[in-house]
């Protein structure tokens, strides 16, 4: 009678290295959304994350005549501005402001300058920082929270997937409390909460 061909052992060990590997592949890719983001809102002090400035001064030749909407139309015609204004009013005696969504036209009628100053969306930044910060709430909050769960399954399949001193109770170990301590002592060593 021939032998039966023996199955493989269960392991629970490589369960969660498949499912640590699986899950770290997905985690990828939202990790660079939140890491790229995280880093560029740390330092939203220095820089807009959200937007890039710009400022151009043009000068029109002399003075502009005329009520404030027909002022408008002669900077929008000689800048070859398409747009609707969504607002034309006096900042100022010798100041018009035309307003567009993300622009503002700074009218000198008196001498025809005119400071065009507005923001141009970052791309790619800017959807990361809208999904970071948990802007569009709704489903976005699922996916957070699934992200959020699926780091935690990551970290503790992590630290069962080795064995002996080079895991939890070795090497591991020490670098898991390395990990806890600095949070920690920061908080301390400044004064937080």
């Amino acid at each position: 009678m021939a032998d039966k061909p023996r199955g493989r052992r269960f392991s629970w060990r490589g369960l969660v290295r498949v499912v640590h590997g699986d899950l770290g592949h997905v985690a990828v890719g939202l990790t660079f959304v939140y890491a790229l983001s995280g880093l560029a809102v740390n330092h939203i002090a220095d820089w807009d994350p959200n937007f890039r400035n710009h400022e151009e001064v043009h000068e029109l030749g002399g003075p502009l005549a005329g009520n404030d909407e027909g002022i408008a139309q002669t900077v929008l015609a000689r800048l070859a501005i398409r747009d609707t204004p969504q607002e034309v009013y006096r900042a100022a005696d010798d100041q018009l402001d035309v307003v567009f969504e993300r622009r503002t036209l700074h009218v000198t009628p008196s001498t025809g300058r005119v400071v065009d100053e507005g923001q141009e969306p970052r791309f790619l930044l800017r959807m990361a920082n809208w999904l970071h910060l948990n802007r569009g709430k709704k489903a976005w909050t699922y996916v957070a929270d699934t992200y959020a769960v699926g780091l935690l399954v990551l970290a503790v399949s992590g630290v069962l997937m080795l064995p002996g001193r080079r895991g939890l109770l070795g090497r591991g170990g020490l670098w898991l409390l390395v990990g806890v301590l600095v949070p920690v002592l920061y908080v301390h060593f400044s004064g937080g909460p």
